[in-house]
C-alpha cells in the first residue's frame, strides 16, 4: 500500500468554485492515498482596498461571517472539525441557496454537531487576528493575484512543498476521473516554472 500523503485546501466558503474543488478532493481521498484538511482563507480579508463593483463589496461585507465561524470552529473543537462546518455551510450556501446570517449560520453549526451559539462569532472580531493568520498561510506560496481554492501538498518528487490556485472544475470529477485529475495537477503544478494553464469558462457551477 502506497504511503498516505496529506493535502490543505484552503477555502472561503462563499465561493462556489472552491466548494466544487472541495467535493472533488473527498472523492480523491477514497481513490488515491491522499489524506485532505481544510483550512481557511477569506475573499473579505484579499480584497480589502481594492476597487470592487457595488455588488460585490456587498458581497465581501457578508462573507465575513462565515469565515469567522470556521475559525471559531477550528480553536474550539479542532481542525478536523473544519471539515464539518464546511460542508454544512457549503450545502447550506451553495445547493439550497440559503440567505447568509446569524440564523443560517446556527442551523449550520447544529448540521454539524457543533454549538451553534457560535453563530454570534459572525458579527465579531473576536477571532480576525487567527482568520487573518491562517488566510496569511495559505496566500503567501501563491500569491495575491488569485483568490479560493488554493491547495498545499508534498511533491510528487522530492516531498518539497508544492502550492497553487485551483483547479477550477465544473461538475466536480467523480470515482477515478477523480484520481486521474489529482495526478495530473499535481504533475503540472510540480514543474519547475509552470505558472498557467486557463481557457475562458462556458458553463457556471454545476451541483450534483
Amino acid at each position: 500500500m502506497s504511503e498516505r500523503t496529506s493535502a490543505t485546501m484552503y477555502f472561503d466558503p462563499a465561493c462556489p468554485w472552491a466548494w466544487m474543488t472541495s467535493r472533488w478532493l473527498l472523492e480523491v481521498e477514497q481513490v488515491r492515498p491522499v489524506d485532505v484538511e481544510f483550512r481557511v482563507m477569506s475573499l473579505s480579508v484579499l480584497n480589502e482596498g481594492r476597487e470592487l463593483s457595488a455588488e460585490y463589496r456587498e458581497s465581501m461585507k457578508k462573507s465575513w461571517g462565515a469565515v469567522r465561524i470556521c475559525i471559531a470552529v477550528e480553536q474550539k473543537y479542532g481542525q478536523q472539525a473544519v471539515r464539518d462546518i464546511y460542508t454544512a455551510l457549503g450545502t447550506r450556501i451553495h445547493l439550497r441557496k440559503e440567505e447568509r446570517g446569524q440564523e443560517m449560520y446556527a442551523a449550520a453549526l447544529t448540521d454539524a454537531g457543533l454549538d451553534p451559539a457560535l453563530a454570534e462569532v459572525a458579527d465579531s472580531t473576536a477571532y480576525d487576528e487567527a482568520l487573518r493568520a491562517s488566510h496569511e498561510a495559505g496566500m503567501r506560496p501563491v500569491g495575491t493575484d488569485v483568490g479560493t481554492p488554493v491547495i498545499h501538498t508534498p511533491g510528487p518528487v522530492d516531498g518539497e512543498t508544492v502550492a497553487f490556485f485551483g483547479p477550477v472544475v465544473t461538475p466536480a470529477p467523480k470515482g477515478e476521473a477523480a484520481g486521474r485529475l489529482w495526478d495530473g495537477v499535481l504533475l503540472v503544478a510540480a514543474t519547475p516554472g509552470f505558472y498557467e494553464l486557463k481557457r475562458s469558462r462556458t458553463v457556471g457551477p454545476i451541483f450534483d
